[in-house]
């Protein structure tokens, strides 16, 4: 099958087959997934964090490594420490800027062509505590322009070390 024709898949059937469907929208620009310059945060030649599109709770954050890897055994242990430190300022925010009581992390590695990523999940006051959390009934990404632009800019300034 040609490149061009795999564009024509599922993200669950390009996995299936072995093709790595975050490396093959970053390829196309957004061929796969859409454009999501409205859920970007941050971008750098390591990372990458963005709002998830179909998230479990509202603030649902994905951080992506930028080069492909599997999942975290297969990363370099700098990048990894930089996803966690990353991640960390991230709960702050969701804290404080969503009003997350408390904010889950999970990795995955499922299929063949997993994208080594972490995602966010935050749990509000009153909802559940517990892995039920992960599998929360998924919703629709709301733009908010006041939390995107607080998130980027105070992921900006972390990044430069302020």
């Amino acid at each position: 099958m040609e490149e061009k024709d795999l564009l024509k898949l599922s993200a669950k059937e390009l996995t299936d087959l072995g093709v790595c469907p975050t490396c093959l929208n970053r390829k196309y620009n957004g061929a796969i997934f859409g454009d999501d310059t409205d859920k970007r945060l941050y971008l750098d030649d390591d990372i990458e964090i963005l709002f998830v599109a179909n998230p479990r709770a509202v603030g649902h954050l994905c951080i992506l490594s930028v080069p492909h890897y599997h999942d975290m055994s297969e990363a370099p242990d700098e990048l990894n420490a930089k996803i966690m430190r990353f991640a960390k300022v991230l709960m702050h925010l969701l804290c404080e800027v969503c009003g997350a009581e408390r904010v889950y992390l999970c990795t995955m590695c499922d299929g063949l062509a997993n994208h080594y990523h972490v995602q966010l999940i935050p749990r509000y006051k009153g909802e559940e505590r517990g892995s039920r959390n992960f599998v929360k009934p998924r919703g629709e990404y709301v733009y908010d322009p006041r939390v995107v632009g607080e998130f980027r800019s105070k992921l900006e300034a972390f990044s430069k070390g302020e």
